[in-house]
């Protein structure tokens, strides 16, 4: 349980990150309050559409990943990104990504992001 906040936490920076950097992604709100409430739910968001849906678009696209030596990991991000902007929408929380080029630097900043934070981060 700890780990999954932790993920959650280091996920809902990391996504605060690139809503920062890319002019594209926005995160709109009030105040911080607010502003910390929706990232965090856009985390939650996130996680479940990476741990559902993105194993299953990683299968389907098996034969792109190896003939691009795993670059195309970055669009399957990137997409996973856009499909949790499309979910936020969907639950009225205010995060928006517009456009695919958007999510594919939101996807690549996330991603560095994370990882340093969970290299930062022990899990114990």
């Amino acid at each position: 349980m700890k780990g999954f906040v932790i993920k959650t936490l280091i996920n809902a920076a990391a996504i605060w990150v690139a809503a920062w950097i890319v002019p594209a992604i926005s995160l709109t709100g009030d105040d911080w309050k607010h502003k910390t409430l929706t990232v965090i739910a856009v985390a939650l968001v996130f996680g479940v559409v990476n741990w559902l849906i993105k194993p299953v678009v990683q299968l389907f696209s098996l034969p792109l990943f190896i003939l691009t030596l795993g670059l195309f990991t970055f669009v399957v991000n990137a997409l996973m990104l856009w499909l949790t902007s499309w979910a936020s929408d969907k639950l009225d929380l205010d995060f928006k990504v517009d456009g695919f080029w958007a999510a594919l630097f939101g996807a690549l900043i996330i991603s560095l992001v994370s990882w340093g934070l969970s290299l930062a981060l022990d899990d114990d």
